[in-house]
C-alpha cells in the first residue's frame, strides 16, 4: 500500500504556530485594552458575505472585485458568497441591519481573517488579519484625530519605532469629480508613460494611479493635478481642524497629496500609518472617511470613519525588536511517579488552578510515563516559576516537594532552592511563593523551608 501524500496548507494561507502565539496575543491583548480605553466596543461578523455586499461597497471596477476575491455559489441554494476582503462593508451591514445607531453614534472595533487571491509576499497574504475601527455617526474632524492619537498610543504600547503618518484629505464627490476630469486630461497627455496597470485604470479609477509604485512614473505622477488644490470650504476646513487637532498634541505628519483612495465612497479624512522596515509592503495600517458609503448601502446619510490594520505586518515589526525569548508556558509544572502520585498530582493541580495559576501535568507519550530526570527537563523547558514533584517518598509522607525552577542557584548546595510542603498546604505555599514574592511563614512542621523562593 502507498503511502498517503502529505497534505500542506493552501499556497498563502499560513498556520499560526505556537512559538508565535504569545506575540500574537500581545498585540490583540494591547490593542483590544486601548480600544476599551477610548469607549471602543467589539463587533463580529460573518467571514461569509452576500458577493453583492462587497460588489456595492468597494465597486465593480477594483481589483479586489475583479481579480482577488474569493466567490463562490451556495450549492444547497444557489446563493452567491464571497469570503470577505475587507471588514468595513460587513460592519456597516450589521449597523444597519441592527439599527445600531438609532440611539446615537457607535465606536466599535472588530478582528478577524480577510481573504484576497493575490501573490502571496512578505506581510501580505492570501489569509491575513486585521484589526480594525469604525466610528460611525460622528461627523467632525475630532473622532478622525481621535483614531489616529489612539494608532499612535498602540505603537508606543508595542514599543514600534519608525513608524510615520502620511495625511491627507480627498474632498467630496463633486471636488473629485473636477479634479477627475482635469487629471484624466493630463494623464491622456502623458500616455506615451503609463504602464499597462495605469492605462486599465485610466478611466475607469484614475485616482489609483497617483499612489503607483512604477519609477518610470513617478516625474509624472509628481506633476498631475492635486486634489488639495480642489478642496472646497468645508473640506478644507475639515481638514485644518484634523490638522489642529493633531498639532496640539505633538503628533507628527506628513501631507502627501499622492494619497488616496481608489473607492467612491471614501471622503476628506485618508491616512496611512508607514514604516520603510517591510520593504515594498509598507503601510502597516490605513484608515479613512466614508460619509456616503451608509446612504450607498440604502440607508439614512450616516458619517463614519475608520481604520485597519495588517496584524502580521505588525508582528514582522514586533519580531525586528529582538525580544523574541518565549514566555513562560506555565506557574507550575507537575511531576509525578506512579499510580498514586499521578492521583495526588491530579488533585493537586486542579486546586492550583482554582487559585488562579497555570498548571501543566505531565502525561506519558508513547515512550512512557518518564523518568523524574526527564520529566524535570520538561518542567525547566516549560519556564515554569515551580516545580511541584510527587514519588512514592511523597505518598507515604503526604507531603509534595515544590522546587523553586527560576530561583538563584544555592552556590554552596549546587542546586536550586527547595521546600517538602504538606499536600493540603500546597496551594497556599505556591501562591505565598508567587505571589508574595516568597515572604511564607514556615512554622508548620511539614514545611521545611530551605530558603525564600522569588519567581522572575
Amino acid at each position: 500500500m502507498s503511502k498517503p501524500e502529505k497534505i500542506v496548507a493552501v499556497k498563502g494561507m499560513n498556520d499560526i504556530l505556537p512559538q508565535d502565539a504569545p506575540m500574537w496575543e500581545l498585540f490583540e491583548n494591547t490593542a483590544e485594552t486601548i480600544l476599551k480605553s477610548y469607549g471602543y466596543q467589539k463587533i463580529v461578523t460573518p467571514i461569509v458575505e452576500d458577493t453583492s455586499l462587497f460588489a456595492r461597497a468597494i465597486g465593480a471596477v477594483t481589483d479586489i472585485v475583479e481579480k482577488e476575491m474569493y466567490s463562490f455559489e451556495d450549492s444547497m441554494n444557489g446563493d452567491q458568497l464571497t469570503l470577505r476582503p475587507e471588514g468595513t462593508a460587513g460592519v456597516v451591514r450589521a449597523v444597519l441591519e441592527h439599527n445600531l445607531v438609532y440611539d446615537g453614534p457607535k465606536r466599535l472595533w472588530y478582528k478577524g481573517p480577510m481573504f484576497r487571491h493575490e501573490r502571496p509576499q512578505r506581510g501580505r497574504y492570501r489569509q491575513f488579519f486585521q484589526f480594525g475601527a469604525e466610528a460611525v455617526g460622528f461627523s467632525g474632524p475630532d473622532i478622525d484625530a481621535e483614531l489616529i492619537m489612539l494608532c499612535r498610543r498602540l505603537w508606543d504600547d508595542l514599543g514600534l519605532q519608525n513608524v510615520r503618518l502620511e495625511l491627507n484629505s480627498i474632498g467630496n464627490a463633486d471636488e473629485r469629480l473636477r479634479h477627475r476630469a482635469d487629471l484624466i486630461a493630463y494623464l491622456e497627455k502623458h500616455e506615451d508613460i503609463l504602464d499597462a496597470e495605469a492605462k486599465r485604470r485610466l478611466h475607469s479609477n484614475p485616482l489609483r494611479i497617483l499612489d503607483t509604485k512604477n519609477p518610470a512614473m513617478q516625474d509624472m505622477v509628481n506633476g498631475a493635478p492635486k486634489l488639495l488644490d480642489y478642496l472646497g470650504e468645508e473640506s478644507l476646513a475639515h481638514l485644518n481642524g484634523l490638522k489642529k487637532i493633531l498639532d496640539r498634541n505633538a503628533v507628527q505628519y506628513t501631507i502627501n497629496p499622492r494619497l488616496v483612495r481608489g473607492l467612491d465612497y471614501y471622503n476628506r479624512t485618508v491616512f496611512e500609518w508607514v514604516t520603510d522596515e517591510l520593504g515594498s509592503q509598507g503601510t502597516i495600517c490605513a484608515g479613512g472617511r466614508y460619509d456616503p458609503l451608509i446612504e450607498q448601502f440604502g440607508g439614512k446619510a450616516t458619517p463614519a470613519v475608520g481604520f485597519a490594520m495588517g496584524i502580521e505586518r505588525i508582528i514582522e515589526l514586533m519580531k525586528g525588536l529582538g525580544d523574541s525569548a518565549a514566555p513562560a508556558q506555565c506557574d507550575v509544572y507537575m511531576v509525578h511517579q506512579g499510580e498514586e502520585a499521578q492521583s495526588q498530582a491530579f488533585i493537586l493541580s486542579e486546586r492550583l488552578r482554582d487559585a488562579g495559576l497555570d498548571v501543566v501535568l505531565h502525561c506519558a507519550t508513547p515512550a512512557g510515563a518518564g523518568s523524574f530526570k526527564s520529566q524535570m527537563k520538561k518542567a525547566d523547558g516549560s519556564g515554569a516559576a515551580f516545580a511541584v514533584i510527587i514519588g512514592e517518598d511523597e505518598i507515604a509522607s503526604n507531603q509534595a516537594v515544590v522546587k523553586a525552577m527560576r530561583a538563584d542557584v544555592d552556590k554552596a548546595a549546587g542546586e536550586q532552592q527547595q521546600s517538602k510542603v504538606a499536600f493540603e498546604n500546597v496551594v497556599d505555599y505556591v501562591v505565598d511563593q508567587i505571589v508574595g514574592g516568597g515572604e511564607h511563614d514556615c512554622d508548620d512542621e511539614n514545611c521545611n523551608e530551605h530558603g525564600h523562593h522569588h519567581r522572575p
